[in-house]
């Protein structure tokens, strides 16, 4: 894997590339959203996505880069879930063979969704073993490459496909964005995002929302480097549970983000039940908190236009039951 940052003209042929292998989702819109936030929100909703989240984006680019004999070895990545499904997914379209390192407790949906894409799962602790080492063990066993959750240029490309979209789309409506908010774990997402926003629609401020707990790009861009989370918070955003920022993906956050923001277990199950009522969309935790940031007012442009991401919609019936009764 290369080190050197992508950017913008990497999204762009990411997105060239991946045209017709993973869904271009649309752009919704709801009154009442509206009306709570007092701007214009467009909302991009991932979970209706192959494989129910974004992350199918960046692990097909990845997979569609790989050198002919490198695809003979398959694909290893470590994942809780929705990035493992859609490495599976990637590899299942390219006649790739995929092995899929996962957490003990993981979500049965996850973990069974990635199975049904015929992926070998490796289960692991996720408090005690090291991912990264895993999976590069894997892959010295299998002869496979390694496509990481999100520090990867060719996984943040694809990622930023998701902004790129949201802003052709919104200027196909004469809408300009003058704020936005994303999903942040890892900032592979949000590092492809703000490479589209920077060259697209450079006036918007971008904001990393993050889970209470879980807030290691709001410490770190506070900060000015890389750190770690302080004290860990509840596993309820599994897909949100990275320990700190990227290499690659800070680099290119520190310098675009206009600030990370960080919302309540409260405010989650809030904006997931929103999502499902209102919009029609089963978001998952991890997935909903740039919405929940947007309708507590924690990113707002009142009189302008906001952008979100709802990520991904790969949630636990307990969990989705737990917010519709909230």
């Amino acid at each position: 894997m290369s080190d050197t940052l992508p950017d913008f003209e990497d999204v762009r042929a990411a997105a060239a590339r991946l045209a017709g292998r993973v869904l271009r989702t649309p752009l919704l819109r709801h009154r009442l959203l509206d009306e709570i936030t007092g701007a214009t929100v467009l909302v991009k909703p991932e979970p209706l996505q192959r494989t129910g989240s974004f992350k199918l984006r960046g692990a097909t680019n990845a997979a569609l880069l790989m050198e002919p004999a490198a695809r003979r070895g398959g694909i290893v990545t470590h994942s809780s879930g929705n990035h493992g499904q859609a490495c599976a997914a990637a590899a299942h379209m390219l006649g790739m063979r995929a092995t899929i390192a996962m957490p003990s407790d993981a979500p049965a949906i996850k973990v069974e969704a990635t199975r049904r894409w015929g992926a070998e799962i490796i289960p692991f602790d996720r408090h005690g073993v090291d991912r990264d080492a895993l999976a590069e063990t894997l892959a010295a066993e299998r002869g496979a490459t390694v496509i990481p959750p999100f520090d990867h240029p060719h996984v943040i490309a694809g990622q930023g496909t998701v902004a790129l979209e949201l802003i052709e789309d919104a200027q196909a409506l004469g809408l300009t964005l003058d704020a936005f908010a994303v999903c942040t774990g890892g900032g592979g997402l949000t590092a492809g995002c703000v490479l589209a926003l920077e060259a697209l629609a450079p006036k918007a401020e971008a904001y990393a929302v993050e889970p209470e707990g879980w807030d290691d790009t709001a410490r770190s861009l506070a900060a000015g480097r890389r750190i770690p989370v302080a004290t860990p918070g509840s596993g309820l955003c599994d897909a949100l549970l990275s320990r700190q920022p990227g290499a690659l993906t800070f680099a290119i956050n520190h310098r675009h983000l206009a600030g990370g923001v960080v919302v309540t277990e409260a405010e989650i199950l809030r904006a997931m039940r929103f999502a499902f009522e209102h919009l029609k969309v089963v978001a998952e935790p991890g997935g909903a908190v740039a919405l929940a940031a947007v309708l507590a007012g924690k990113v707002a442009a009142k009189g302008g236009v906001i952008g979100v991401v709802i990520s991904g919609g790969n949630a636990d019936p307990a969990i989705f039951a737990r917010a519709l009764a909230s």
